[in-house]
């Protein structure tokens, strides 16, 4: 039961996470971000999901940009920028990747 104090208390919208699977935390954390004709510049790959990952760059790149991501030996993964701020970027993968490599940069997949 409310109390007159609390009955008009604002409250604040719930926090929808609008992400498709959950994001794990990464073993493999080193990693490349390429614009398309630009050159490659070092990140840190921070997690990740099938769909998308977070990364933490020096150069910031804008909303709606597409990238190239190349995780530790890999083969560059196409991505467009979700969002961006604070020296870190969330990527959205063109195609969910292969659950094999999820498993190789996280060690949390089934």
């Amino acid at each position: 039961m409310a109390s007159r104090a609390t009955q008009y208390r604002p409250v604040a919208p719930a926090q929808a996470d609008a992400r498709r699977a959950p994001r794990h935390r990464v073993v493999v954390t080193r990693a490349s971000v390429r614009r398309h004709g630009a050159a490659a510049v070092e990140a840190v790959l921070d997690d990740l999901s099938i769909y998308g990952c977070r990364v933490s760059v020096a150069e910031l790149d804008p909303v709606g940009e597409r990238l190239w991501l190349r995780f530790e030996g890999g083969m560059p993964v196409a991505a467009t920028v979700i969002w961006a701020t604070d020296g870190r970027m969330g990527c959205r993968f063109d195609q969910p990747i292969a659950r094999q490599l999820a498993r190789a940069l996280t060690l949390a997949f089934d």
